[in-house]
């Protein structure tokens, strides 16, 4: 008897002991998935890193393309009036965003500098008069960066937005580039952080028509942001570039690739960590489900060659979509690599989708 009471005592230290170990495995891996500083302090990710780089594809027609639009954009922003604004996230958490004022309305120099600091208060329109030919842009574009991202690097868009003609808000999604944040929200907790940017740019301009543009969990957001019923009527489009169909796939992938590990059981022990600590669940961060609700109308873009998110995502998205939508697919083309494979053909087709969903409110 005393043997056997011996014999549970030590199978239930052991069944502890593993419990406790496989929520110290599911907890680091949260962490070294959605943790930028953990991240960053980690070996494997600049194993990551690299690898992620490697699988893009690399011809000298995108690299060419990308080197021409970095240096148009550098020209861009030498000349351009632009300040640094902040919101307050519904949970506390100070998120940072660069505005490009359209320009065709004039920027007082001693508030729209580069790199200036400034809280997001409503701005004062300018719009014409019989005295003045200067005419109010209600023009305005939400660029979103992609997972581990930040804002400068949206810049070569939203350059063509600028030139086209819109006030321009290119923010640090949360726990990214300048933007405070314990967790990389997937899209879920950014599409909320987003409606305060869609906010801020009706404080400044009630008048204001909206295109959300995103690349991947930038594209997602934009996505799960229209499938909110709550989304303003001013958001005339949204532009998907390269987006995945859901968090816990995309979780669960990753998790796979990158640590060798199986998806089941970590990805659903992953989301009740993830809950505990983060305040959101992988299964609620759903771009299909939230297309599949969507009135937006939405073009969907994804590059053919793209094997970090499958392009077939886009394809599953689109077909899903209820709303006016339309589908580009670039050949020779790999993650996040659309514009600089073929510039001209990427942004004609933006701009034509534009003209003719935004064009009703054109000032």
């Amino acid at each position: 008897m005393k043997r056997k009471r011996k014999v549970f005592i030590i199978l239930c230290v052991i069944l502890f002991l593993s419990a406790v170990l496989y929520f110290m495995l599911v907890n680091f891996l949260v962490s070294a998935a959605l943790v930028p500083s953990f991240m960053r302090k980690l070996e494997s990710f600049q194993r990551i890193t690299d690898e992620s780089y490697a699988a893009q594809v690399q011809t000298s027609d995108i690299q060419v393309n990308r080197q021409l639009a970095l240096n148009e954009t550098a020209r861009w922003l030498e000349n351009t009036a632009s300040r640094k604004i902040s919101i307050t996230s519904e949970d506390g958490y100070t998120l940072i965003a660069a505005e490009f004022p359209a320009k065709d309305i004039p920027a007082d120099t001693a508030d729209l500098q580069t790199d200036s600091a400034s809280t997001a208060e409503p701005q004062e329109n300018t719009s014409a008069t019989a005295d003045s030919p200067i005419k109010k842009s209600s023009y305005w574009a939400l660029i979103l960066h992609g997972y581990t991202g930040w804002k400068e690097e949206m810049y070569p868009f939203a350059r063509w937005y600028h030139e086209e003609g819109y006030h321009v808000i290119v923010p640090d999604l949360r726990c990214q580039g300048e933007s405070e944040g314990d967790f990389i929200g997937m899209g879920w907790t950014d599409h909320y952080d987003c409606g305060l940017w869609i906010d801020y740019i009706l404080s400044c301009d009630p008048d204001a028509r909206i295109v959300i543009h995103g690349q991947s969990m930038g594209a997602a957001t934009a996505l799960m942001m229209t499938g909110e019923e709550t989304l303003s009527d001013h958001v005339d489009a949204v532009i998907s570039d390269c987006a995945y169909t859901d968090a816990y796939s995309m979780f669960g992938d990753k998790v796979t690739e990158w640590f060798g590990l199986p998806a089941f059981p970590l990805v659903d022990s992953a989301r009740i960590v993830l809950l505990l600590r983060g305040g959101y669940d992988l299964l609620d961060a759903s771009a299909l489900h939230a297309a599949a609700r969507s009135n937006t109308p939405t073009l969907f873009i994804h590059g053919a060659s793209d094997v970090l998110i499958s392009p077939h995502m886009s394809q599953e998205m689109y077909e899903a979509a209820t709303c006016p939508k339309e589908l580009l697919i670039i050949e020779e083309a790999g993650h996040a690599q659309a514009q600089d494979k073929d510039p001209e053909l990427y942004y004609e087709i933006i701009r034509n989708f534009l003209l003719k969903y935004m064009q009703h409110s054109k000032k």
